[in-house]
């Protein structure tokens, strides 16, 4: 595989990111803690496990009637973006456990939900990560051709809708992975700035086995044993995937589509305005810090920022680093962007949708630094 030619700015001052990995990896030596998962960490995948699995289970008990069971499809729902957030996220970035092998096999959770661990180390890992807002290059900015999220992408006329209809889609989003989404980036050749992909034999069977598991155990085996109309079920399967979708959608594009950041364009020499470390700053935020419940959910994904900066450092520590990023930004003037609360970032990104729907309202693509 081939990554295209991108490349970060050398000529920026480097101060801030030697002075916040030093500082970061002095309060994991000064602690005496792992950067991986600890007993909390492990606390909350067993309860989202057993809140998505235990919902599947009651379900299939024929114990309920239909709309007790449709609510127990929405908490199993809620369970399903639970794990993706603090579960399969944190193992597929090798941030769960030094094991290298107990992140594969944690982060295997992810495929046995309906999506493709592997596609989305590509996309996400590799690509989100590293070519942050940058469009045309980082996929989080093309979900779908319905929805506008930088200046660079072409305005087309429904775009003036997409802050009425984006929400819908992005309840989709689960739905999408199951049956659409992997299947056709097994078949790109080139995947974003990725040239020249050439899937393993392994990982094409592996995606096979585990969608049909998926199908075997989301829809085959409830259509056999619940006592429920055959559209009973569809319901109460669509309204589970709505639930996952909505939540995963709108908690993840909160981080890098909402005002005040970047989304910079390469130079004609394919160079873009920052480092690397400053790049992720620019282009990213967080929010609600001070929503412990909402932190807790979301698996840190609210601390965006740290995530960015040390992504192999488990989620769980991310409010105690958070402090520190924010001190060295603010001493470096390197911008640290925040949301006080999490309505608060769902109203920008919203406004974001408008803007960037209006033909007469541009965004700028390179806004100068500001804390």
């Amino acid at each position: 595989m081939q990554v295209s030619k991108v490349r970060f700015s050398n000529q920026e001052a480097t101060l801030f990111a030697q002075e916040v990995k030093t500082q970061v990896a002095d309060y994991f030596a000064v602690t005496g803690r792992s950067p991986k998962a600890d007993s909390r960490m492990v606390c909350k995948t067993i309860i989202f496990l057993l809140i998505t699995y235990g919902s599947y289970a009651l379900i299939l008990s024929n114990q309920f009637s239909a709309w007790q069971m449709l609510w127990l499809a929405v908490l199993m729902g809620v369970g399903i973006a639970g794990i993706g957030f603090c579960i399969a996220h944190d193992a597929l970035h090798g941030a769960y456990s030094a094991n290298p092998r107990v992140n594969k096999f944690i982060g295997y959770i992810f495929d046995l939900l309906g999506a493709n661990g592997y596609i989305w180390k590509i996309a996400h890992n590799t690509i989100h990560h590293t070519y942050s807002n940058i469009p045309g290059v980082d996929q989080d900015l093309m979900v779908s051709p319905l929805i506008r999220f930088s200046s660079a992408t072409p305005l087309k006329p429904i775009h003036k809708y997409q802050h009425i209809y984006a929400f819908l889609a992005y309840s989709l989003a689960t739905l999408n992975w199951l049956f659409m989404k992997d299947f056709l980036c097994f078949q790109l050749r080139d995947f974003g700035p990725c040239k020249d992909l050439v899937h393993s034999r392994a990982e094409v069977v592996n995606l096979i086995w585990t969608k049909l598991f998926v199908y075997a155990y989301t829809i085959a085996i409830p259509l056999l044993i619940l006592d429920v109309t055959w559209w009973q079920f569809i319901i109460g399967f669509v309204v589970m995937h709505v639930t996952a979708g909505l939540i995963l959608g709108v908690v993840f594009q909160l981080a890098h589509v909402v005002e005040g950041l970047e989304f910079p364009v390469p130079d004609e020499n394919g160079t873009i305005e920052h480092t690397w470390l400053v790049h992720q700053m620019v282009t990213t935020a967080n929010f609600a810090h001070d929503n412990q419940l909402l932190s807790w959910f979301v698996g840190g994904l609210n601390y965006q920022i740290e995530h960015h900066l040390f992504p192999q450092v488990c989620s769980i520590h991310y409010p105690a680093i958070s402090q520190i990023v924010r001190e060295v930004a603010e001493k470096h003037g390197v911008p640290y962007n925040y949301y006080p609360t999490f309505f608060g970032a769902i109203e920008s990104h919203y406004s974001m949708l408008k803007k960037l729907g209006n033909p007469h309202t541009e965004v700028n693509t390179n806004p100068s630094l500001c804390s």
